[in-house]
């Protein structure tokens, strides 16, 4: 059985639900998935990551270690998350133990952990993610080539927030949040496992009740910076931290999105092979690996990637990314390069649709980029499809690749 879509009218609000019944284990999973909602809605730095962190703490009735025993008694995995776009509440559990889980669930709507104790908690764990990632120099170079390719957007600024902007997240903040972004206007569910689809709507409406009906603003679309930029960030390392990154113009809802999954594979997202990985590890030995990746979202799409080589080979390192990306666009890739892809973006398909959390998560992916259920399978006759030429004249057309930003963070050299 694959996925299908429906609505549910709530208090006239029509909320779509993407359901699959799989009776291969006795578990049931639902994700309410909160569109407009993620780290770029944050009018503070890292408060909708606290946010998430808070729903985290179960009620302000029984406590973080009291709610948190009534999941594990029961074995209920409850749960939120977020990411760039979204804000995730998430349920799964035994068959038998659903019923109790979604009790669980509507009281955490209802009375969410709105303590000053609660809120210090956060804030300190919070506070400590950040001082670790002082000396994380990953961290450091990828979020500085976000404020390279987008500067003064929310995607400049850190998801978790500062120690100054994260000290300054008050309860009302955080409350506000949860209160005008996690309402039924944008929410899509995400449910299934071995429950029938009328026994699963019956459950939703009483959690769905208990939303606001409210309706967040879209966010609106970034585009990178179209030119070529280096920012170096010296730091007491002996590696150079390479990361990348130039527009993409093809859209979320594009109908080139399968040309663009196989160009970037071919270029630097399919590990060994790939362009980058051969031209900088095998034929140069400048790192262990290179990889890049086509970032199509629906607020922005570009294109990124990273290596990490000794302080001494960094300025030939950023010189062998450009000359790749240069002559990807200019020549194209081979014959035996465009079937080597096609053979295991094909062959490896019913690895990536085998599980239901899988197939779910598919389903939600197309229903969120304005795709019919069922258009992955689509793409993938496409791509069977491809020929050289095809595939060449796309990549010759997207020369905006090759206008590459980088940050380095790097040690000084000997």
């Amino acid at each position: 059985m694959s996925a299908t879509l429906s609505h549910i009218d709530i208090n006239g609000t029509k909320v779509p639900i993407i359901f699959e019944k799989g009776k291969n284990l006795p578990i049931v999973s639902m994700q309410l998935v909160f569109q407009n909602s993620g780290t770029l809605t944050d009018t503070k730095d890292g408060l909708v990551n606290m946010s998430a962190k808070l729903l985290n703490e179960g009620t302000k009735k029984d406590g973080s270690v009291g709610f948190a025993t009534k999941l594990e008694d029961r074995a209920i995995s409850l749960s939120a998350n977020t990411g760039a776009e979204t804000f995730v509440i998430e349920l799964a559990s035994l068959k038998e133990q659903f019923d109790y889980g979604v009790e669980l669930l509507k009281e955490l709507l209802e009375d969410p952990n709105y303590s000053k104790e609660t809120l210090s908690k956060i804030k300190t764990q919070t506070i400590g993610e950040l001082k670790r990632r002082e000396s994380d120099f990953d961290y450091i170079s990828s979020l500085k080539l976000k404020g390279l390719l987008f500067p003064n957007t929310p995607l400049a600024k850190p998801s978790l927030g500062t120690v100054d902007s994260v000290k300054g997240i008050s309860l009302d903040d955080i409350k506000k949040h949860i209160d005008t972004h996690l309402g039924l206007g944008n929410l899509i569910v995400v449910m299934g496992g071995d429950i029938e689809k009328s026994e699963a709507i019956k459950l939703l409406s009483g959690i769905l009740e208990e939303l606001p009906n409210v309706k967040s603003e879209a966010i609106k679309p970034m585009k990178p910076i179209d030119k070529e930029q280096t920012l170096e960030t010296k730091v007491d390392s002996k590696q150079a931290y390479i990361y990348f990154g130039s527009p993409l113009d093809v859209s979320y809802n594009s109908p080139d999105r399968y040309l663009a999954k196989v160009a970037s594979f071919i270029l630097g997202s399919s590990g060994f092979g790939s362009r980058l990985m051969e031209e900088i590890r095998v034929k140069k030995g400048l790192a262990y690996s290179a990889y890049s990746r086509f970032a199509i979202n629906k607020s922005h799409s570009y294109f990124s990637g990273y290596l990490q080589t000794k302080v001494s080979s960094g300025e030939e390192a950023v010189k062998s990314v450009k000359e790749v990306v240069k002559t990807f666009i200019d020549k194209g890739v081979t014959a035996e390069e465009l079937k080597s892809a096609q053979e295991f973006l094909l062959g490896s398909e019913p690895l990536r649709n085998e599980t239901l959390s899988q197939r779910l998560n598919r389903a939600f992916q197309e229903y969120y980029t304005n795709r019919p259920l069922g258009a992955t399978v689509e793409d993938l006759k496409k791509i069977k499809s491809i020929t050289l030429d095809e595939l060449n004249e796309f990549i010759k057309k997207h020369i905006e690749i090759d206008k590459l930003s980088f940050s380095v963070v790097t040690g000084d050299k000997k």
